[in-house]
């Protein structure tokens, strides 16, 4: 069995109860991966009764820690969050006027660019969720929770000390917790004994793991026990061309003997990556780990996994050899669910009274400059002076759904002041964005590519629709309607915003003034037309 799990499911009191329709397999349907064509980097999973949850790095993006739940492993909406604002130092505040230069040179310039959340790791034990992440500036923390959807208890710091990675908890059958983790640059793989409550390490930790010649760049190890073995599975050689390793011992503290489990072979996927493993109620191993795909960032895939003399084999058997290979499609899952019908939320009308769980705001928002009460059914951004995107506090994003997406928000911009800009955005190391610059009382559509403005006809509307196409080549293309109905391409398409900051370009809207702290928009909706999951039916 994997770590143990309660044998009840965890009521989730914001969502709608999930139904059971159709048979275990949804009548021979099958998947294809990726799963969740989004970056969703360094995933963790754990099932709680019928339910399952992942966790996914989120950096500097607040709140942080997305929660992702599913009934069928392949179908994923997002719960909440752990962490309402990140607390760790006040670089995350993104306080005051900075230049560009400053912001990219993480950590000077009052950000923390790259900063933030590092692979969590989630585990249930006797009722509580607990959740362990590393900062690489501030240390090693947890949280824990009754219930996944929150609300979670303030980070707990288990271990003060820089430069740590990737850490993983562990109770045993006897009650005794450990917590593994790797350091900053990958390896070794470090343990320490916990006290019961997961809140503090107990000693200095004890190197388990180190063989940089067969186990390079050794990181995300995920701690398990199974038939009386201990297993780590971790991944090695790196993010782009690495592959996963399963270490086994008789003794948590080692010796371990390692094996790859899963590498590319034959497929197209290079460097399958870190990831946690699952079982179902009906016994069937599951895999869940990302690839990375430029800008599109780190995106999900689930691998079947079966046993063989204790050993794991993640994915299909590669031809002649005992290594698996990631599949390209595969039987579901036998959950004993099939939920054809969830997505992960995107698109938002504002018509709430807190943002949908899909936003994460660039570094901590000042609460002061965003609302949606001052105008219901509306965004409100007040413009904070910035003379950069990249430099600009509340900005609010969410994470790109690929492989094509279609991304449109309407904007009321009838109270920009003089020297604001505001717009739809693709975000990242050097962003491009549409929008409207307001300059000598005049309003003028305006496109950019990494801090150049390429200024377009002015306008006397007091609103505008913005549109992003993004395309499978990783590039965008943008245009604007001013009657919601016919639309009007700005400039050629440009790349996406790289890859950057350990994230992929993210779709958002903002507002800032080079001048000073002035002028609002109110933004009426953002809507997101994306595939869904890929399934087919039939053997």
């Amino acid at each position: 069995m994997i770590l143990r799990a309660s044998a009840l499911a965890v009521a989730l009191a914001s969502m709608p109860a999930p139904s059971d329709a159709g048979s275990s397999r949804a009548d021979g349907a099958r998947y294809t991966n990726p799963i969740i064509y989004a970056d969703y980097s360094d995933p963790d999973v754990i099932r709680v009764g019928k339910d399952y949850y992942m966790v996914a790095s989120s950096f500097h993006f607040s709140p942080g820690i997305p929660i992702l739940h599913s009934r069928d492993l392949v179908h994923w909406s997002i719960l909440g969050h752990v962490l309402p604002r990140l607390p760790f130092a006040p670089e995350y505040d993104m306080p005051g006027p900075h230049s560009l230069t400053d912001a990219i040179s993480k950590p000077i310039g009052g950000t923390r660019y790259a900063g933030g959340v590092w692979a969590p790791a989630i585990r249930h034990h006797k009722g509580l969720f607990y959740v362990y992440w590393a900062t690489p500036d501030e240390g090693i923390f947890m949280a824990t929770a009754a219930n996944a959807h929150g609300p979670w208890s303030a980070p707990a710091k288990v271990i003060d000390k820089p430069m740590l990675e990737d850490p993983c908890p562990f109770w045993d059958d006897d009650g005794r917790a450990w917590l593994v983790h790797s350091r900053h640059g990958a390896g070794p793989l470090i343990l320490h004994r916990m006290s019961a409550d997961g809140k503090t390490v107990l000693d200095d930790g004890k190197v388990i793991v180190e063989d940089k010649q067969n186990l390079p760049i050794l990181e995300g190890p995920k701690l398990y026990k199974r038939n009386g073995w201990y297993y780590i599975l971790a991944p090695f050689g790196g993010v782009e061309k690495g592959a996963q390793a399963a270490l086994r011992s008789r003794s948590i503290e080692g010796p371990y003997e390692a094996r790859t489990v899963l590498a590319q072979g034959s497929t197209a996927l290079a460097g399958p990556h870190q990831g946690g493993w699952v079982e179902t109620p009906s016994g069937e191993g599951w895999f869940i780990h990302f690839n990375s795909t430029g800008a599109f960032g780190r995106i999900t895939y689930l691998e079947p996994v079966r046993w063989q003399d204790d050993w794991p084999v993640i994915g299909e058997l590669r031809p002649g050899s005992a290594i698996g290979q990631p599949v390209m499609e595969h039987a579901m899952p036998n959950t004993g669910a099939y939920r054809g019908d969830v997505r992960l939320q995107a698109s938002d009308e504002f018509a709430g009274s807190v943002l949908g769980p899909q936003w994460e705001w660039n570094h901590n928002p000042d609460d002061r400059l965003w609302s949606l009460r001052a105008r219901r059914g509306f965004l409100r951004l007040t413009a904070s002076h910035a003379d950069h995107l990249v430099t600009a506090r509340n900005t609010v994003t969410q994470i790109l759904q690929g492989p094509s997406s279609r991304i449109t928000a309407r904007i009321d911009i009838g109270a920009m002041a003089n020297g604001q800009r505001a717009g739809l955005t693709l975000f990242g190391v050097k962003p491009s964005w549409i929008g409207i610059v307001r300059s000598d009382g005049v309003s003028r559509l305006t496109i950019a590519s990494a801090g150049a403005e390429t200024p377009g006809p002015a306008i006397s509307a007091s609103t505008v629709q913005l549109r992003a196409e993004v395309t499978v080549d990783q590039r965008v293309r943008y245009s604007y309607s001013l009657d919601g109905r016919t639309f009007q391409q700005m400039g050629d398409a440009v790349p996406l915003a790289r890859f950057s900051w350990w994230k992929g370009s993210r779709p958002g809207v903002f507002t800032f003034n080079r001048n000073k702290a002035e002028g609002v928009i109110d933004v009426d909706w953002f809507r997101v037309e994306a595939p869904a999951p890929a399934m087919r039916k039939g053997a």
